[in-house]
């Protein structure tokens, strides 16, 4: 499996603009995968990292940014899936599969996937999704 990165261009300060279509496809268990297009013109942040850990993981790292572009999509398109909840889990595991494609290290990738994943069931218990 070949592994692109995604090509952005600046949009605003904090934000950047996905310059071409960028296709995926992940495996997530064996003979399972997950697949499609971040499309031209889909906005992100990259790695929505409070500021106070930019020092240890700055938010436009290339080493982890492709995988923070995939799941901030993916996680944009979660609240139109019937399940929130399983959406959001989904775009984690996808993230944590994506990171580890990416050869980032693997206390990384533990933080960044645990912290997600915390994040967005805290999120789902709050606003009430199943």
């Amino acid at each position: 499996m070949s592994l692109k990165r995604v090509v952005v261009k600046p949009y605003d300060r904090y934000k950047f603009e996905v310059y071409e279509d960028f296709s995926y496809q992940i495996e997530l268990k064996e003979n399972e995968f997950i697949s499609g297009v971040v499309p031209k013109g889909y906005t992100t942040d990259g790695a929505s990292i409070p500021r106070i850990f930019w020092c240890f993981y700055p938010p436009y790292k290339s080493e982890y940014f492709s995988a923070c572009v995939l799941h901030d999509y993916l996680c944009s398109r979660a609240m139109h899936e019937t399940s929130i909840k399983e959406a959001y889990k989904r775009a984690d595991l996808v993230f944590y599969k994506h990171l580890r494609l990416l050869n980032v290290n693997f206390v990384t990738c533990f933080i960044f996937y645990h912290w997600v994943d915390k994040f967005h069931k805290l999120k789902c218990y709050f606003k009430g999704w199943k």
